[in-house]
């Protein structure tokens, strides 16, 4: 769990650094062990230039905060909400990203989403949509 503590909050820094992070309105997730449904997610708000391995909370799909971290903040209601969905449906995916890149906003407009006309829409495999209702805080939509 060390290891993968370091390399997620890396990751938090690199999307930083490539600009697809929007002030503390973005999460990224990694599961913490194959075994079990927990997983690792920033603090509500910390910036993702700010995140530490140590300073990752980990949770349980069942909202049950295991490990909170060397912060007080807890977690944000919605990013739990969209990735222990996400975690809990599909046990083989590790890692989630949840960003709000201008392309992405772009993309999401269209009525007609990604289209597979170009070599890396083609690599993303299989894209899901849910329709925007608002910030995801409610248990139901999972």
């Amino acid at each position: 769990e060390c290891v993968l503590r370091r390399k997620l909050a890396s990751l938090y820094r690199l999307v930083d650094w490539l600009g697809w992070s929007q002030s503390i309105y973005n999460h990224i997730t990694a599961r913490v062990s194959p075994d079990h449904d927990e997983f690792l997610l920033n603090p509500f708000g910390l910036l993702y230039q700010e995140i530490t391995a140590s300073s990752l909370v980990k949770v349980d799909v069942a909202g049950q905060i295991l490990d909170e971290g060397s912060t007080q903040f807890g977690i944000s209601k919605a990013g739990y909400t969209l990735h222990s969905a996400i975690h809990a449906a599909r046990p083989e995916i590790q890692c989630v990203i949840h960003a709000h890149t201008r392309a992405g906003a772009a993309v999401s407009s269209m009525r007609c989403g990604l289209l597979p006309i170009c070599q890396e829409a083609l690599i993303l495999g299989e894209v899901s949509y849910h329709d925007y209702s608002g910030i995801l805080v409610d248990l139901a939509e999972r």
